[in-house]
């Protein structure tokens, strides 16, 4: 069934978004980096479960080193929610701020040696206390950064969180609850893991590559095949054997083996509990499906009793090189019953929202709705129009 979206947003919502419903975004990157800035104004109790296993650039270089999960998505979207009228001044810029990659290496230690002092620049706004919060951070990673260490392009957010996660012996959920409360962020994000592991495709002409930053055909070159298949894997990418950023795009037998980590109860129990589940437009792969690959996250979402809405890419995604609507829509349920079992359809998916100008699935899924909505923005290249997505999903939380 196709129709069109009316938007029923309780009158009042956006002055109690503290009231708002409990939506749960299984995402990554920066796709919904403006929807979720938009949708503070109807609710502050969004989850947001982001995929931690990004491996192109300074966070490779933080992943090699302490074989930790990625971190700078989450710090992303963390900043995207944070609430401008509260968050302390120059907290959000230091948190977004990178180091010149250009830089001779001593000058950025010494950089970052005025951050652990808390005498640099982009400290000197900040209130006392969270100067010193900080600088504490800076100093905690500092003190635990390999000699071989490269700090240009680094962003000081990411610094940041890692210094924690390695001060709270490899847990990153404690300095994500500090730095949230400091940046005031409305809602919460979390990785859907916190394990060190890496994305692995293999594409239709046989081709296998370990690291997300290989085939995402962002900073380097596109696939030239279908992906086939994806999974998560404890190897690390192909071109971390072979020197600092030599792209070899190879895959060695015997050392890429599937892995399927468990995503904790308390996030499962928040998605059983969401008024609304959406798998947003952005990354198709990388971002969406990676996030669902954990186990345990397609039974919770067969569980939860509320609208589950697939929000299609409508601009180009190097990922999604030979398919259309109905491929997405099969790889996304093939994912899910990987893992919920072969339940019903409308367990795992009840609408896809589509733009007026979209293509519409061809084949017809029992319990399956599509929506459309005019969700882009006039006269651009697929970009959504954030504030009327936000509406348009605030309101499909409420009718239920």
């Amino acid at each position: 069934m196709i129709a069109e979206i009316t938007e029923t947003v309780p009158q009042g919502l956006e002055e109690r978004p503290g009231h708002g419903p409990r939506i749960v975004f299984f995402s990554g990157g920066t796709a919904l980096r403006e929807v979720s800035r938009e949708l503070v104004r109807f609710t502050h109790n969004a989850l947001h479960l982001i995929t931690p296993f990004d491996s192109g650039g300074s966070t490779a270089e933080l992943r090699r080193h302490f074989s930790m999960p990625a971190v700078g998505d989450v710090r992303n979207r963390m900043t995207a929610l944070a609430d401008p009228e509260r968050v302390p001044t120059g907290l959000v810029s230091l948190f977004a701020y990178r180091l010149d990659a250009g830089e001779p290496e001593n000058v950025l230690r010494e950089r970052l040696h005025g951050l652990c002092a808390g005498t640099d620049r982009l400290m000197l706004d900040l209130p006392v206390l969270v100067r010193e919060v900080c600088a504490r951070h800076f100093r905690y990673f500092a003190e635990r950064m390999p000699d071989d260490f490269l700090l240009g392009g680094a962003c000081l957010g990411n610094l940041l969180l890692t210094g924690g996660y390695l001060r709270a012996g490899n847990d990153l959920f404690p300095v994500l609850s500090l730095f949230s409360r400091l940046l005031r962020v409305r809602g919460q994000v979390a990785p859907i893991v916190t394990d060190d592991l890496h994305l692995a495709v293999e594409l239709e002409d046989g081709v296998r590559l370990v690291g997300q930053h290989l085939f995402t055909g962002k900073g380097g070159p596109c696939i030239n095949a279908p992906v086939r298949r994806m999974y998560l894997t404890d190897a690390r990418p192909d071109d971390w054997h072979e020197g600092r950023w030599a792209c070899s795009g190879k895959w060695r037998a015997g050392e890429c083996r599937v892995v399927r980590p468990e995503v904790s109860e308390h996030l499962l129990e928040r998605i059983r509990q969401a008024d609304l589940i959406c798998y947003p437009m952005g990354s198709f792969y990388s971002s969406v499906i990676a996030a669902l690959l954990p186990r345990g996250v397609g039974r919770a979402i067969s569980e939860a009793d509320c609208p589950k809405i697939f929000v299609p890419n409508v601009g180009r995604d190097p990922e999604e090189l030979g398919m259309g609507a109905q491929g997405r829509i099969r790889v996304l349920l093939d994912v899910l019953r990987a893992d919920a079992g072969e339940v019903e359809t409308h367990r795992l998916l009840t609408h896809v929202l589509l733009d007026e100008g979209q293509e519409v699935p061809s084949h017809r899924y029992p319990g399956l709705h599509v929506r459309r909505a005019p969700l882009l923005l006039p006269h651009s290249d697929g970009a959504h129009d954030a504030p009327h997505v936000a509406r348009v999903l605030a309101s499909l939380a409420w009718m239920g």
